[in-house]
């Protein structure tokens, strides 16, 4: 994938004119990351937004016991790193990458100056924080109100909605999936069984798709 290319699947990018992209494109730098590389450590100084060009990393929170709370999983088209870049704050995670990974980097000074070139630039970064902060909302509330099995439920549900329809390519094993809402890898493998039984979801090696949306809503608990 072309470096255009891969910008014109970032929301932030995705409705720009050429000359504005070609403006983010002048700034934006590859950089190559091994699987299991650490990309950003929590309390790194925040000098750069990240946009995944390829690969997948995770966001995550690693406790003094060496626990990892997975806060969300990234892949094409996905960026992380904006918080930093507009209260100067350090970063509030760890980012690593999950398979091998190549990144565009945008220094925080060639942002600014993006921000203040295009207005669309900073009203697509609007939305996309306030679509996470709702994000953000649902999940405390399915950790506190739903058992384990509504919480895949919910999380299937999400990650459907993000590719766009009722497959998931997203690669998650059910540690992952274990990590990102709160619970063991055995109770995730069981519940991921029972929903396979029941005909709500089939999984592959690939991908999972949802074949019953009504009903794995209603175990999330949205019907």
């Amino acid at each position: 994938m072309s470096v255009e290319a891969a910008l014109q699947k970032v929301p932030l990018f995705s409705q720009l004119g050429p000359p504005d992209l070609q403006r983010v494109l002048e700034v934006a730098r590859e950089r190559a990351y091994p699987k299991n590389s650490v990309i950003l450590f929590e309390d790194d100084p925040g000098d750069a937004l990240y946009v995944v060009k390829q690969g997948q990393v995770k966001v995550v929170l690693i406790g003094e016991d060496g626990r990892e709370v997975i806060l969300s999983v990234l892949g094409e088209g996905d960026f992380f790193g904006e918080m930093a870049l507009i209260d100067d704050e350090p970063r509030s995670a760890h980012v690593i990458a999950m398979g091998d990974s190549t990144l565009l980097v945008l220094r925080r000074e060639d942002f600014q100056g993006l921000l203040m070139q295009t207005p669309a630039i900073a009203l697509a970064m609007l939305r996309e924080l306030t679509r996470r902060l709702r994000r953000v909302d649902e999940k405390v509330g399915s950790l506190v109100l739903l058992d384990v099995n509504g919480r895949v439920a919910r999380l299937l549900l999400d990650l459907s909605e993000e590719a766009g329809g009722e497959r998931i390519t997203r690669r998650l094993t059910h540690h992952t999936i274990a990590q990102m809402i709160g619970s063991s890898r055995e109770t995730v493998s069981r519940t991921m069984r029972e929903l396979v039984d029941k005909g709500l979801i089939e999984v592959s090696r690939r991908d999972i798709v949802i074949r019953d949306r009504s009903a794995l809503e209603s175990a999330a608990g949205r019907s």
